[in-house]
């Protein structure tokens, strides 16, 4: 096996990082834990958005590391209809809004 990229090492190092700061605090290591899994299928030349989730981990760290972070949650963007600036592009990184793949119950025949 060869040795890990300077950057592999950097993107271990955050996750051990995280889930150290994340003890003690609701949901944290368990989201840490989803999102690592979630890229993790990411091709190693994919260098950018490594990079990019790198630095977005770096900063969820120091907020956890902050002493105002008392649990981790997940953040939905939510789009406003014709609001400045048009819709908000889409980067892969979840849903826009809490409607959004909600499943909506059917209502039988006679509105009961």
């Amino acid at each position: 096996m060869s040795r890990p990229s300077r950057l592999q090492r950097q993107v271990l190092s955050l996750y051990r990082e995280l889930l150290r700061a994340g003890r003690g605090k609701p949901g944290a290591e368990a989201r840490v834990r989803a999102e690592f899994r979630r890229h993790a299928g990411l091709p190693r030349s994919d260098v950018l958005r490594i990079e990019y989730l790198y630095r977005r981990g770096r900063r969820q760290l120091q907020l956890l590391r902050s002493g105002h972070a008392t649990a981790m949650g997940a953040f939905v963007r939510l789009r406003e209809p014709g609001g400045v600036g048009g819709p908000l592009p889409d980067d892969g990184d979840g849903p826009r809004s809490p409607l959004e793949g909600a499943r909506v119950p059917k209502t039988p025949p006679g509105g009961r």
